[in-house]
């Protein structure tokens, strides 16, 4: 895939392979643009694997009077539960309320009521109001003092790497090039436009140039400011939710959530500036203790304390307008724009969206190739190829079947990876020969989720791990020791926590 980048010009080159850059390369050789799509890490290394994993329409945006946005969201939220049904499913979520909340029941449910109208849901889909009999009845552990009834509503919950994993094995399936592991380090230009890059193999020692009509950036934060968002993950049976539960934290009213997750619990997330580099960003000890804090004033019993926390991480929320006194209020809209010739630059945005942010990026670029108008920015009909990214099926919804069938043919395949947990050596076998995994962290941060969701991140079953994976891409001795290493780096880089105020 590598050598395939050198050697012909493609229409587009997209940088960053996040689920933004993977939902444009898909749009974009969907509608039969030539693609290549390149990150210098693996496919949603970055923010894309950092997230609450919702696919929401963001009720909250309402308090801020960002109705287009929250329509949008809702739109998008419902394609992608039909397009992807096997990674975007529905979630309820229940939203209680306390006596001298931020926000009263009565404005919660109007927001509510103001959301189902922008959703056109119908039925079970709608919001409910609840007593607080029905509350209790909904999440019994949930701290009865002061509260005064409150309401449940539909969103959807996702595994935010596998969609955008489905969404760049989805352009490969339409004729994209797709590398991960692959840093553009220089752009190349004729005259005063730019037409491609210089990348480099980061797994190896060789340097290709890239000739393309038009770049796109979708590096996210590695291009604009941002705000840090972090998830703490502790044993589901200590907190005792039953669903997912919306909470506005009493000490800075902000929104957040407790989500249901197998056998733990996730509560996420903070919303704060950093100056932090994207690929050193990490949970303090002072972020920990805010979410732990929040989790234990709605859940009292739990008495949750750091120990409890089995997994801390952080992303960084790539914003196109990084300025506010309160990093919530800042607005999540996204900017398209040219900043140089040939280049089209997308910042912002949030995952639900990424569809027809996508859309719109590939619009303006077959602007700029002079290919005609594209109808439907939101991806309606294509003057080119008459194929739509909101109607065809995302890839991936056979994958347990087909890695079941190769562990079927053989029984090695069936061990088990981690006690406890559902992953098998069939996972990393299909991982390596479908999904594009080529390190012992695209096994066991993203393809599963066993960084995760154990107390050591998977650093016990690294080497066992490294030891499947080198005959398959040939590595030495040696190379497999140094990918356990590199393995044990990147625990650090993502799961360490800082101290208190870093």
């Amino acid at each position: 895939m590598f050598a395939a980048l050198e050697g012909r010009r493609f229409d587009l080159l997209v940088i960053g392979g996040g689920i933004t850059g993977a939902g444009i390369a898909r749009d974009a050789a969907m509608r039969g643009l030539s693609v290549a799509i390149v990150d210098k890490g693996d496919w949603g290394s970055g923010t894309s694997s950092r997230s609450s994993r919702l696919v929401h329409g963001g009720i909250r945006y309402l308090e801020h009077g960002e109705i287009a946005l929250v329509r949008e969201s809702v739109r998008e939220r419902e394609v992608l539960m039909r397009i992807a049904p096997h990674l975007v499913k529905p979630l309820e979520f229940t939203w209680p309320v306390y006596r001298g909340a931020r926000l009263p029941r009565w404005k919660l449910r109007a927001g509510l009521a103001l959301y189902d109208v922008l959703a056109g849901s119908r039925g079970s889909r709608k919001h409910h109001g609840l007593d607080v009999e029905s509350i209790v009845e909904h999440e019994p552990m949930l701290r009865r003092e002061g509260l005064v009834g409150g309401a449940t509503y539909h969103d959807a919950a996702t595994d935010d790497v596998r969609l955008t994993l489905a969404n760049v094995l989805s352009a490969v399936e339409h004729g994209a090039v797709a590398v991960n592991y692959a840093q553009v380090v220089s752009a190349t230009s004729s005259g005063r436009r730019v037409d491609g890059a210089v990348v480099r193999d980061e797994l190896g020692d060789g340097e290709v140039r890239v000739s393309a009509r038009v770049t796109v950036s979708a590096t996210g934060p590695w291009q604009a400011k941002g705000t840090k968002g972090v998830h703490i993950s502790v044993p589901a049976e200590r907190v005792g939710n039953r669903g997912a539960v919306t909470m506005v934290n009493s000490v800075d009213g902000r929104v957040m959530f407790v989500l249901p997750s197998g056998t733990q619990t996730i509560v996420g997330t903070t919303d704060t500036f950093t100056d932090a580099v994207p690929d050193e960003v990490r949970a303090s000890e002072a972020d920990v203790e805010y979410l732990l804090a929040a989790a234990n004033s709605y859940f009292p019993d739990a008495m949750l304390v750091e120990e409890d926390v089995i997994a801390a991480w952080a992303g960084i929320r790539p914003l196109a307008a990084a300025s506010g006194a309160d990093p919530s209020e800042i607005s999540r809209e996204h900017r398209i724009a040219e900043d140089a010739p040939g280049v089209i630059t997308v910042s912002g945005g949030k995952l639900t969206t990424y569809r027809s942010m996508a859309a719109e990026v590939v619009y303006e670029a077959v602007k700029l190739l002079g290919s005609g108008k594209v109808g439907g920015v939101a991806g309606g009909a294509s003057g080119l190829t008459g194929v739509f990214t909101a109607e065809e099926l995302l890839p991936g919804e056979d994958r347990r079947q087909r890695v079941g069938g190769m562990a079927k043919s053989d029984p090695v395949l069936c061990r088990g990876l981690v006690y406890g947990l559902p992953y098998i050596l069939g996972d990393v076998e299909f991982a390596v020969r479908h999904e594009m995994a080529v390190t012992v962290g695209d096994v066991l941060v993203r393809r599963t989720h066993v960084a995760f969701e154990t107390r050591d991140h998977g650093i016990g079953v690294a080497g066992a791990v490294a030891g499947f994976m080198a005959p398959i891409l040939g590595w030495s001795e040696i190379e497999e020791i140094a990918h356990v290493e590199l393995y044990a780096a990147d625990v650090r880089r993502i799961f360490a926590i800082d101290a208190a105020y870093a």
